[in-house]
């Protein structure tokens, strides 16, 4: 009950704050890329209950599919840990670019966790394909509900792939604490204000 009223009270003052600049992201991705401005993507949760990850479009509208018809592409995608470079993913827009190497595109998530489908703080969001990469371990991830920020994205640019990624964000399931989820904030803050490279 404690996390989440942190949650909600945390989220919604940076929802307030950070409303500027969401718009202003927003009516920049309306201009360069056309609509839909924001975008769902499906992803296992608390207890695998399905949810709409929030994010601002970054891609174009066909992306999902073209992953599924270009099987390089697919294969880059699996074996890079379920993502892309942010430089060289070919379904990224221009304006998109931008605003993934700012973080901005995941502001909306905000509305995630007052949602009580996110956290601030947990293991990142992932896809149902992903949890073959925990193995009989995947229900223990699933016992944390996923955060905008965490153990591994705390990390930045030293983020390692699974299955390394794994051991990390189930070592934050099992030793959640207080003092550790403000370990992660601090860690945080360069990490976004310096953003993402392209590579």
């Amino acid at each position: 009950m404690a996390r989440r009223i942190i949650d909600i009270a945390g989220a919604a003052v940076l929802f307030v704050l950070l409303l500027p600049l969401l718009l202003i992201s927003a009516f920049a991705v309306w201009i360069g890329a056309g609509r839909p401005v924001f975008f769902r993507h499906e992803r296992v949760g608390w207890r695998g209950r399905r949810f709409g990850c929030l994010k601002l479009r970054t891609m174009a509208v066909d992306a999902e599919v073209r992953l599924e018809r270009e099987p390089a592409l697919k294969h880059t995608y699996v074996t890079n840990g379920y993502k892309l470079p942010n430089g060289s993913d070919p379904r990224v827009t221009t304006v998109g670019r931008v605003l993934r190497r700012m973080h901005v595109d995941e502001i909306p998530q905000l509305i995630n966790v007052l949602e009580g489908s996110m956290s601030l703080i947990g293991p990142r969001p992932i896809v149902q394909a992903e949890l073959l990469q925990y193995g009989d371990r995947a229900d223990e991830l699933l016992l944390a509900k996923p955060g905008i920020i965490g153990e591994w994205t705390s990390r930045g640019q030293n983020r390692p792939d699974y299955p390394e990624r794994a051991s990390i964000e189930l070592d934050y399931v099992r030793n959640r604490s207080v003092r550790r989820d403000l370990a992660i904030v601090l860690r945080s803050i360069p990490v976004v204000l310096r953003g993402q490279d392209d590579e």
